[in-house]
């Protein structure tokens, strides 16, 4: 009999420890960020309680000994929590997931041939719209969505 109330007790505890999961969550930010990079390669987004170094973003994109200073990058955040990062001259958008001290490249998308203009995204209900001069996109994690216009 003990052991049996001794179970009991047992399952009643450890059903109390179940982890707690708040549903849904909606990350998404209403507008992209413009940010200019300061001259450490820092970028610092204060509504959104943001600061990335993002030296390695460019010497990603456009290689070792790139001056960054100065620069302007676009970003923004899908409902799922994934950052969408690109910038002028930029071929690519890039994927980034939060991580503990950090941001963990998911994916990088190659949107141009010769590099962006003048990009900029819009947040929609269940993708990132790239646009840019003649070109737009609709993003999500798994890359662009729909064609090329």
């Amino acid at each position: 009999m003990k052991q049996y109330l001794f179970s009991i007790i047992y399952l009643l505890l450890l059903s109390g420890c179940s982890s707690l999961k708040l549903t849904p969550v909606d990350y998404s930010w209403p507008l992209e960020a413009v940010i200019k990079v300061d001259d450490n390669g820092f970028v610092r987004e204060d509504r959104y309680s943001l600061k990335i170094n993002v030296q390695n973003l460019f010497q990603e994109e456009f290689g070792v000994g790139v001056d960054f200073k100065g620069k302007t990058i676009r970003i923004i955040r899908n409902s799922i929590g994934t950052y969408f990062i690109t910038a002028e001259n930029f071929k690519n958008v890039y994927l980034f997931n939060y991580d503990l001290g950090s941001m963990s490249l998911v994916k990088k998308i190659a949107v141009s041939e010769v590099g962006l203009k003048n990009p900029f995204f819009n947040q929609r209900d269940t993708y990132i719209e790239l646009v840019d001069e003649n070109l737009k996109l609709n993003l999500t994690n798994e890359g662009i969505i729909g064609d090329k216009k």
